[in-house]
């Protein structure tokens, strides 16, 4: 590396690199990227990035802390070819999962990357509530988005983040990194030279919605009813206008033209005493939201010396969401430490500590008691302010205020009443020691945890139309998982050929209880105590303890630093898998040559060349409890439940197969490079659980079958465009494609689809063999030959009996683009990503359009007596057809065309492009911060979500749906508002 680069790359003594921004603004024209940059591997190994046989990203933590957000994780979106940040939108915490080169299991909860904090796993559990995203008019809750691990992790003490994508890459991991790995080293302090170094860095933010569905405002609430005279009108309870109009939820009530009924009066708590102006109030949906509000300050000491070096931070974040009364607040504490105690021995620790606390998180999902529901619900000739009060004159705490439905449930009731309070401890940290055994020869003992306490409440009032007499729950969850790793590294030089040998073993041991209590209706109203239960529930914590011991091995060979080897070897022995097939053995092998040096090939313009290959096998076992019968605690005390699973004592466990291969280029002293692979995975033995018939008194049973492959191909490219002494301007660009095939499904269900999973009864994601992991089914049009919809005799259309293939939840690539422009002390930066195709059901566009709430629904409802006559055609007695003729009404067309099963007409194309990120900073020169006593000062100006493009047509086509704890992509189900961010940030170093 050359001298004058030596500012931009400053490596810590275990190789990790970072980024001085300041000295990067003064890195000469001639150097822009150092091919030696290190990255973190499995088990926390530094490597060398040319000596890997398989493809790497690296995101250093300025891009995490560019635009701040209350899950890091998100600021990796669009950021790294073949990986996908999965949302629910489903509330201020984001709960997401991180998925690399796309599904690889048939088990929807399996196809997450693994994350890893200083070289420990994380387990990363989700404990859901309990309840589906559908459960309108049903006796039961719904989920809320309590958040995960990964929004546990505070991005102000993140250094870099190595993203390994294929499970070569984290072979070294056994079955959790079958998915690939996000590595995530934290700050340590180690490059700090001796000196005390404070770090103040202090955000505030403002969130607004980013878009909003398309509501019509012409129409009022109704079903188009006509009065004696034959003209439609509205009547709030029968009055001398007609009988009652105003207890429907749908809007194809009379037009506004300024004409006057008889309507809610809020003073009465009924029908007005005289008729009232008709009129829309346009802000009854969007009024209720406000600006969210996130307010962060965190604080770093660090130092360090040749011996040792410290960090410690301390960040305290509170967030006010979107919807009133909801959010969190958060305190993250941590602390770094390492001392080389003598010449062999070193010993070093990492702690970090979390607490999440909320009064209330908003509930999600299409339930009476999701605001999402409201907002669905809410009529255009109904005013906000109505609901305001919650509780009627004299009835507080007993009868709420929603006088059009009691199945609508009062907004304000749902935002002050219905809280979901969460409290949350969160521990992660490790021990490592490191002792020089010889002078080649050392050993590595390291000993990391994870733990969780969590508490939660759910509370709802008297009144709600799910609990009429109110309920109060607990849930007290903990989590214990602990990793030990024993590692001996042998590393010598013969000649030209570098040599290095790893062998250790782990054992890792994975513990989770949760008790659950209920009170099943309150005896006196407001009182949340489990004692003032009408009826008590208990569920008394069912045991899910799980152990893995492992040995591996890992062997690399360097030739004059041009050709590189790497051999890896597993075995892990599981405890969720019988003992005649708990041990399971996998490999894994990689090579990288530097053909540019190899060829001599290097020049001014011409500088580097490298082919790398790679493949692997990744064993997979599978959860708990499944080899014999395991009965589950009874809600009644002192009995249990009989199992509903069939136990498999003959289980295999899950191989993967990988292959990968690519090229990296770069050009014109390394202003350009460009990277290209392509791969291929295959998932054998997949196990599943699959029903069992009646008369075997189990309702599933789990097996070995299946197989799927996944294909890809991704790119990135990183140019320098510009630079020279006062400006500069870098682009990072990356597109992915990733293609899954079904090979094969289990013979037991002869030819039939596998059902992995279903959102709300009407979308089924269906496995079939040739087709793809992610095929949405649910009923649909009927078509002519000619490509016509089929309508019946009654002008409605026809009634398939079977369901077809409606789309796919994925897309058919991805792309990502980053600008960033330096001009002496601004920089300026701003990046878009997007995707081309993939599909989403609607649950909230369907019952809107029933119902006659969005602009769409406005066709027709001016055509000569309310009818519309479908596009179509008739299939006639002899079987030919002829065009459609029969005119229906207008609400009755709309609620049948886009009705709930209808998956077709209610699915969309989910194409986007979004500005995700930008920012404006200005770093104070030196006169200024030497004045002031300062190293850095920093200003900066953020955004985050400013922009978007789609035609989906609700609030973001990036839908998944919360159900239970799983995330479940291309279904929106009472989607929860996505927000635009803007912020302002202040850095401050001394």
């Amino acid at each position: 590396m050359r001298k004058e680069n030596q500012k931009l790359l400053v490596l810590s003594l275990l190789g990790l690199v970072s980024v001085n921004m300041a000295a990067q603004q003064k890195a000469k024209k001639d150097t822009i990227n150092d091919i030696n940059e290190v990255v973190v591997t499995a088990l926390g190994i530094k490597r060398q990035d040319k000596s890997l046989g398989y493809s790497t990203e690296t995101i250093k933590s300025e891009e995490i802390l560019k635009t701040q957000n209350n899950n890091w994780a998100q600021a990796l979106e669009g950021k790294v070819a073949g990986l996908k940040i999965q949302t629910a939108g489903a509330g201020p915490l984001g709960s997401s999962v991180i998925k690399l080169r796309g599904d690889i299991s048939m088990n929807m909860d399996q196809n997450n990357a693994l994350i890893v904090v200083d070289g420990v796993p994380l387990n990363n559990t989700t404990t859901g509530t309990g309840f589906s995203a559908y459960g309108a008019g049903s006796k039961a809750d719904l989920p809320i988005d309590y958040g995960n691990g990964i929004n546990s992790i505070n991005p102000d003490d993140i250094e870099s983040i190595s993203v390994l994508k294929g499970s070569t890459a984290a072979a070294l991991y056994g079955s959790r990194g079958a998915g690939g790995a996000i590595m995530i080293t934290t700050k340590s302090g180690k490059s700090k030279k001796g000196k005390l170094q404070v770090t103040l860095n202090s955000y505030s933010s403002y969130d607004t919605v980013l878009r909003w569905p398309d509501y019509q405002y012409e129409y009022g609430q109704g079903t188009m009813q006509k009065d004696t005279k034959g003209n439609y009108y509205y009547s709030y309870g029968a009055s001398a206008d007609g009988v009652n109009t105003g207890s429907t939820s749908s809007a194809f009530g009379p037009k506004f033209a300024g004409q006057y009924y008889f309507q809610y009066d809020p003073t009465v708590e009924g029908q007005s005493a005289t008729r009232q102006l008709w009129r829309p109030y346009k802000d009854n949906i969007k009024g209720f939201w406000q600006t969210g509000t996130t307010f962060s300050n965190n604080v770093a000491l660090e130092t360090s010396n040749e011996n040792t070096s410290f960090r410690t931070s301390l960040t305290y974040l509170k967030n006010e969401w979107m919807m009133p009364n909801t959010g969190f607040d958060r305190f993250n504490a941590s602390l770094s430490f390492d001392h080389k105690i003598n010449e062999k021995l070193k010993v070093g620790l990492k702690f970090n500590y979390n607490k999440t606390k909320s009064d209330n998180l908003p509930a999600t999902g299409y339930s009476n008691q999701s605001i999402s529901y409201f907002m669905i619900f809410q009529n255009p000739n109904i005013d906000l302010s109505w609901y305001e009060p919650i509780w009627k004159k004299d009835k507080y705490q007993i009868d709420q205020i929603h006088p059009f439905s009691s199945f609508i449930d009062n907004p304000y009731m749902i935002a002050y009443e219905m809280l979901n309070g969460v409290d949350k401890n969160f521990i992660t940290g490790n021990i490592n020691l490191n002792y020089k055994l010889a002078k080649n020869f050392e050993v590595m003992l390291r000993s990391g945890m994870e733990l969780t306490n969590e508490e939660r409440t759910q509370k709802r009032p008297w009144s709600s139309a799910n609990y009429l007499q109110g309920m109060y729950r607990e849930q007290h969850i903990k989590l214990m998982d602990l990793n030990n790793d024993l590692l001996f590294t042998y590393k010598n030089t013969f000649n030209d050929f570098d040599f290095s040998a790893s062998v250790g073993g782990s054992i890792r041991y994975s513990e989770y209880t949760m008790y659950d209590y209920m009170a099943d209706g309150l005896l006196k109203p407001g009182i949340y105590t489990l004692p003032n239960g009408i009826g008590n529930i208990t569920k008394f914590a069912t045991p899910s303890d799980k152990q893995v011991n492992s040995t591996y091995g890992l062997v690399t060979l360097a030739y004059q630093n041009k050709i590189f080897l790497d051999l890896t070897a597993r075995n892990d022995w599981s405890s969720t898998l019988p003992k005649d097939n708990r041990s399971y053995f996998y490999p894994s092998a990689g090579m990288s040559f530097i053909l540019s040096d190899i060829f001599k090939m290097t020049s001014s313009q011409f500088n580097y060349w490298k082919l790398r290959a790679s493949w692997s096998k990744v064993g997979n076992d599978t959860n708990p409890y499944k080899l014999i019968k395991y009965y589950n605690n009874s809600v009644f005390s002192g009995s249990v439940e009989a199992p509903s699973l069939y136990p498999n004592p003959n289980l295999r466990p899950e191989m993967l197969t990988n292959i990968e291969a690519g090229m990296d280029f770069s050009f014109l002293k390394n202003r350009i490079s460009y990277n290209f692979t392509v791969y291929q995975n295959n998932s054998k033995d997949q196990i599943v659980d699959i029903p069992a018939l009646l008369e075997t008194g189990y309702s599933k049973r789990t097996i070995n079958a299946g197989e799927i492959r996944n294909r890809g191909v991704e790119m990135t490219l990183n140019t320098f465009p510009v630079k020279n002494k006062n400006f500069s301007w870098s682009v990072n660009a990356n597109w992915s494609m990733n293609r899954n095939k079904i090979l094969s499904l289990p013979e037991e269900f002869h030819g039939e689809p596998y059902t992995m999973g279903s959102v709300g009864g009407v979308v089924y994601y269906n496995a079939v063999v040739g087709g793809s992991l992610g095929d949405m089914y649910g009923y649909g049009l009927m078509y002519s030959p000619d490509g016509q919809v089929v309508f019946g005799s009654d002008g409605l259309t026809a009634k398939p009996t079977q369901m077809k293939k409606i789309g796919n939840a994925y897309p058919k690539w991805r792309a990502g683009i980053q600008n960033e422009f330096r001009y002496k002390n601004f920089t300026v930066s701003f990046s878009f990503d997007g995707q081309y195709k993939g599909m989403a059901y609607s649950q909230s566009h369907h019952k809107m359009t029933e119902q006659g709430k969005l602009g769409h629904t406005l066709i027709g409802r001016d055509n000569p007596n309310g009818l519309i006559i479908g596009q179509g055609v008739v299939q006639n007695a002899d079987g030919s057809y002829s065009p459609n003729t029969k005119g229906v009404a207008v609400s009755a067309y709309y609620a049948d065309y886009y009705r709930r099963a209808n998956v077709e007409t209610n699915s969309f194309d989910t194409s986007f492009v979004k500005l995700r990120d930008a920012r404006i900073s200005y770093s104070f020169p030196k006169s200024v911060t030497e004045q002031l006593k300062l190293t850095d000062l920093t200003l900066a100006l953020f955004g985050r979500n400013l922009w978007m493009w789609t035609k989906f047509p609700l609030f973001d086509p990036e839908a998944a749906t919360l159900n239970d704890n799983l995330i479940t992509p291309g279904v929106e189900m009472g989607q929860l508002p996505t927000a635009r961010t803007i912020g302002i940030q202040l850095n401050v170093k001394f």
